[in-house]
Protein backbone atom coordinates (compact mmCIF):
# COMPACT_ATOMS: atom_id res chain seq x y z
CA UNK A 1 0.00 0.00 0.00
CA UNK A 2 1.22 3.48 -0.82
CA UNK A 3 0.52 6.00 1.91
CA UNK A 4 0.14 9.75 1.66
CA UNK A 5 3.38 10.14 3.63
CA UNK A 6 5.25 8.02 1.07
CA UNK A 7 3.73 10.05 -1.77
CA UNK A 8 4.88 13.26 -0.07
CA UNK A 9 8.36 11.81 0.33
CA UNK A 10 8.52 10.82 -3.35
CA UNK A 11 7.12 14.19 -4.46
CA UNK A 12 9.77 16.02 -2.44
CA UNK A 13 12.55 13.93 -3.98
CA UNK A 14 11.18 14.64 -7.46
CA UNK A 15 10.64 18.31 -6.60
CA UNK A 16 6.87 18.16 -7.22
CA UNK A 17 4.64 20.70 -5.52
CA UNK A 18 1.23 19.21 -4.66
CA UNK A 19 -1.58 20.21 -2.32
CA UNK A 20 -3.37 17.91 0.17
CA UNK A 21 -6.29 17.26 -2.18
CA UNK A 22 -3.92 16.08 -4.92
CA UNK A 23 -2.18 13.71 -2.49
CA UNK A 24 -5.55 12.24 -1.44
CA UNK A 25 -6.57 11.77 -5.08
CA UNK A 26 -3.26 10.16 -5.95
CA UNK A 27 -3.44 7.87 -2.93
CA UNK A 28 -6.91 6.66 -4.04
CA UNK A 29 -5.71 6.17 -7.60
CA UNK A 30 -2.79 4.04 -6.41
CA UNK A 31 -5.22 1.92 -4.35
CA UNK A 32 -7.22 1.21 -7.50
CA UNK A 33 -4.10 0.42 -9.52
CA UNK A 34 -2.76 -1.96 -6.86
CA UNK A 35 -6.15 -3.75 -6.66
CA UNK A 36 -6.15 -4.12 -10.45
CA UNK A 37 -2.61 -5.51 -10.41
CA UNK A 38 -3.57 -7.99 -7.69
CA UNK A 39 -6.63 -9.02 -9.72
CA UNK A 40 -4.52 -9.55 -12.84
CA UNK A 41 -2.03 -11.67 -10.90
CA UNK A 42 -4.85 -14.11 -10.06
CA UNK A 43 -5.98 -14.68 -13.67
CA UNK A 44 -5.29 -18.28 -14.60
CA UNK A 45 -2.68 -18.62 -17.34
CA UNK A 46 -1.72 -14.93 -17.33
CA UNK A 47 1.96 -15.87 -17.21
CA UNK A 48 1.55 -17.61 -20.58
CA UNK A 49 0.46 -14.41 -22.37
CA UNK A 50 3.08 -12.42 -24.28
CA UNK A 51 3.22 -8.74 -23.19
CA UNK A 52 1.92 -6.18 -25.67
CA UNK A 53 3.99 -3.40 -27.17
CA UNK A 54 0.87 -1.46 -28.16
CA UNK A 55 -2.70 -1.84 -26.84
CA UNK A 56 -4.03 -2.35 -30.38
CA UNK A 57 -2.80 -3.73 -33.69
CA UNK A 58 -0.81 -1.27 -35.82
CA UNK A 59 -0.36 -2.37 -39.40
CA UNK A 60 0.55 0.97 -40.97
CA UNK A 61 3.53 1.77 -38.73
CA UNK A 62 6.90 0.90 -40.13
CA UNK A 63 9.76 0.82 -37.68
CA UNK A 64 13.27 1.51 -38.85
CA UNK A 65 16.02 -0.96 -38.18
CA UNK A 66 18.51 -0.01 -35.50
CA UNK A 67 21.60 0.68 -37.52
CA UNK A 68 24.70 2.54 -36.42
CA UNK A 69 24.98 5.86 -38.21
CA UNK A 70 27.28 8.83 -37.79
CA UNK A 71 28.37 9.08 -34.16
CA UNK A 72 30.00 11.77 -32.07
CA UNK A 73 33.43 11.46 -30.54
CA UNK A 74 33.36 11.48 -26.72
CA UNK A 75 34.98 14.92 -26.48
CA UNK A 76 32.47 16.41 -28.91
CA UNK A 77 29.51 14.88 -27.06
CA UNK A 78 30.72 16.23 -23.71
CA UNK A 79 31.89 19.68 -24.80
CA UNK A 80 28.75 21.52 -23.57
CA UNK A 81 28.15 19.48 -20.41
CA UNK A 82 28.33 21.56 -17.23
CA UNK A 83 29.90 18.80 -15.11
CA UNK A 84 31.96 15.95 -16.59
CA UNK A 85 33.53 13.15 -14.56
CA UNK A 86 35.52 10.31 -16.19
CA UNK A 87 34.02 10.97 -19.64
CA UNK A 88 30.46 10.95 -18.27
CA UNK A 89 27.98 13.76 -17.69
CA UNK A 90 27.51 14.16 -13.94
CA UNK A 91 24.02 15.20 -12.81
CA UNK A 92 22.55 15.81 -9.34
CA UNK A 93 21.26 12.71 -7.57
CA UNK A 94 17.45 12.64 -7.56
CA UNK A 95 16.70 9.07 -6.51
CA UNK A 96 17.65 7.46 -3.23
CA UNK A 97 17.67 3.79 -2.42
CA UNK A 98 14.71 2.60 -0.35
Amino acid sequence: MITKDKLKEYAAKLMFDMNEEEYETLEKEFEVILKQMDFIDHIEGIDQIEPMTFPYQIDHAKFRKDEIQDTLETEEALQNAANVDRNQVRVPKVVEEA
